[in-house]
């Protein structure tokens, strides 16, 4: 039994697991591991936003961001996905990761200038980034199998091997490697600022993001109709929760949104992915709120009844990040969206 943490980055703990070393978890779970050398890493969602389909401009810069990805310094891997927001408009999300900044910074100069700068054509439609830019220290990933890594963990060295620190509550802060000496608390304030017709926010310390997937490509016809009859209608409930009224209880914003494929169809994959105040007001919904205590109850029945026969793939990543490792942007963009949430916008 591994630690979540790898070796080079532990340190002498000044704050305690919620676990002891005899703990046993119940069923077995990987975390991705990167090289030694990688020190961080960029999560960049760049997303469109239209009332109704997207237009012939927008399917335009939606190509013209693939192509981008292709260029030098461009990222390892990005995946795309699509859902309907609160206000009933359309989003396409696309986000790119890279284990380089540098890499990122060169690319990034010409891209965001085109997505939300003054290159940017106004026709129709919304655009925004929400990028974190976090120390390898500051986030972690979880995996209920191994052989198909998602997000982030694509840009790993590998897999581990089956990890402790999971399947209890407290798990989530455990494997990251920053829990062993600091809170994580937020600090300080988002607020927002518009330059011309781009509205940039200046966020607070420690905002924490969570990507948490589920993939059911694989399942067989009994398993597929549990998942997607008795799994899957109280995740959706739960997503639509956080998205509506989450800022109740920390989540600024909350996407539940399903992965698109290479030509643009609907894949059988499907992530929830929100911005929350801290990884505390995220746990607390975790370990006591109604709606995610019905999620956990029909995971567990769930994988009780398949035991290993189940072929549903779970993952995470979750992230803490500095003030300084943030950046969000949004053009034309309804008040709703994402971190907008957060703040009041003021001109500037």
């Amino acid at each position: 039994m591994e630690s979540a943490i790898p070796a080079h980055l532990r340190t002498e703990r000044t704050r305690h697991r919620r676990v002891g070393d005899d703990y046993a978890p119940p069923y077995p779970s990987f975390v991705a591991r990167h090289k030694p050398s990688v020190t961080r890493v960029v999560m960049a969602y760049f997303g469109i936003q239209s009332r109704g389909a997207l237009n012939a401009a927008a399917e335009l810069a939606l190509a013209r961001l693939t192509s981008a990805f292709t260029a030098a310094d461009g990222p390892t891997h990005w995946d795309r996905a699509s859902y309907v927001d609160e206000a009933a408009f359309t989003n396409i999300v696309t986000v790119a990761y890279w284990d380089h900044r540098q890499k990122f910074d060169r690319w990034f100069a010409a891209a965001r200038e085109s997505w939300t700068g003054d290159q940017r054509t106004n026709d129709g439609f919304g655009t925004f980034i929400e990028a974190l830019y976090p120390s390898v220290e500051g986030y972690e990933t979880l995996f209920s199998s191994l052989g198909r890594p998602e997000g982030v963990a694509v840009l790993a060295d590998g897999m581990s091997g089956e990890v402790l620190e999971h399947a209890y509550w407290g798990g989530m802060r455990d494997r990251i490697p920053l829990s062993q000496t600091s809170e994580m608390a937020p600090s300080g304030a988002a607020r927002a600022i518009r330059d011309g017709g781009r509205i940039r926010i200046i966020p607070h310390d420690n905002v924490c993001l969570i990507r948490s997937g589920q993939d059911w490509a694989d399942t067989e016809a009994t398993e597929r109709k549990m998942y997607l009859g008795e799994v899957e209608p109280v995740l959706r409930e739960g997503m639509d929760f956080l998205r509506d009224q989450g800022r109740s209880i920390g989540c600024y914003a909350n996407r539940y949104m399903t992965v698109l494929g290479p030509n643009g169809a609907r894949a059988e994959k499907s992530y929830g992915m929100s911005w929350w105040k801290s990884l505390s007001e995220l746990e607390r919904w975790a370990e006591s709120h109604p709606t995610h205590i019905r999620i956990f109850g029909a995971a567990m029945k769930y994988l009780s009844t398949l035991g290993p026969a189940a072929k549903l793939r779970l993952y995470h990543e979750v992230t803490v990040a500095r003030a300084d490792e943030q950046l969000f942007e949004y053009v034309d963009c309804h008040p709703q969206t994402g971190m907008l949430n957060a703040v009041q916008v003021v001109d500037g």
